[in-house]
C-alpha cells in the first residue's frame, strides 16, 4: 500500500472501519461518522457508545478507529520518552496535540522529568468540565515525588479551540510553580492545546515572571533573610 495522500478523510475512516469487518461496506457509515462529528480527529476521538449511534457501526467495526488512535498515541509517547523535552519541544507538543487537543472536556496532563530534562513518565491526573479542570497541587506533588521527578511540564486542552489562557489558568500556573519551587521541582512550561494552536507560558514569559514573583516572596527568600517573629 502507498500511503494516505490520495485518500479523502471519509476512505481512510471507511478503511479503518473495515479492518473489523472487512467484507463490510463501510462507505455510507465513514461519511455519517465524518459529518456527525465534523473532523477526521472527531470521529478518531468519538467513543465507542458514539460511534455505534452511526447506522452501520458496531463494536466490530469501530475497532479499527479505536485501534489507529491508541497505535498512534503509543508511538508519539514512546518518541518522546527519554528525550530531552526542553530541546525536543515540537516533538512534545505532537504527542499532546494528538493526545488531547479534540477531547470535549479538559484534561490536565503532567509530564514528569529527571535532573536531565529528559522525559521519564507522564500522567493525566485530571478531566474536568468543558471550561475547567480540578487541579489540586498536592496531588501534582504527590505524584512528582512518586516519580523521582526533578522538573515538571503541564499541559491542558481548550476544548473551545481557543488556547490564550483564562484568570484561573494564570492563577493555578503561579500556584504550582510557587508549589514546586519550595520543593526543590522546577517547573519549566505550561501549555495550553487549542484548535492546532498552542500558547506557552515560557515563551510568553510567565514562567520567568513567576519565579521572580516567587524569590522576592516570602516563601522564597532564606530563613536567615525574613523578619523574627514578634513576641506577643
Amino acid at each position: 500500500m502507498g500511503g494516505l495522500d490520495g485518500f479523502l478523510d471519509y476512505e481512510v475512516i471507511e478503511l479503518l472501519l473495515t479492518l473489523g469487518t472487512p467484507r463490510k461496506d463501510c462507505k455510507d457509515a465513514a461519511k455519517t461518522a465524518l459529518s456527525k462529528f465534523k473532523t477526521f480527529q472527531g470521529v478518531l476521538e468519538a467513543s465507542v457508545e458514539e460511534l455505534r449511534e452511526i447506522p452501520g457501526i458496531g463494536p466490530a467495526n469501530s475497532f479499527g478507529i479505536k485501534l489507529v488512535k491508541a497505535v498512534s498515541e503509543r508511538y508519539l509517547a514512546k518518541k518522546v520518552m527519554g528525550k530531552d523535552a526542553v530541546t525536543n519541544s515540537r516533538e512534545l507538543f505532537n504527542y499532546l496535540n494528538t493526545a488531547i487537543r479534540d477531547k470535549t472536556r479538559e484534561c490536565f496532563m503532567v509530564i514528569f522529568l529527571d535532573s536531565k530534562n529528559r522525559v521519564i513518565a507522564m500522567e493525566t491526573l485530571s478531566e474536568g468540565t468543558l471550561t475547567a479542570s480540578s487541579v489540586y497541587p498536592r496531588e501534582v506533588i504527590k505524584a512528582a515525588l512518586h516519580h523521582h521527578a526533578a522538573a515538571l511540564i503541564f499541559a491542558h486542552n481548550h476544548p473551545s479551540g481557543e488556547p490564550q489562557p483564562s484568570a484561573e489558568d494564570l492563577a493555578i500556573t503561579r500556584q504550582l510553580v510557587f508549589t514546586g519551587r519550595i520543593m526543590g521541582i522546577t517547573v519549566h512550561e505550561h501549555l495550553i492545546i487549542g484548535d492546532s494552536r498552542y500558547f506557552s507560558f515560557a515563551d510568553q514569559g510567565h514562567m520567568a515572571r513567576l519565579n521572580s514573583e516567587f524569590e522576592t516572596s516570602p516563601a522564597g527568600r532564606p530563613p536567615e533573610m525574613l523578619e523574627p517573629l514578634k513576641r506577643i
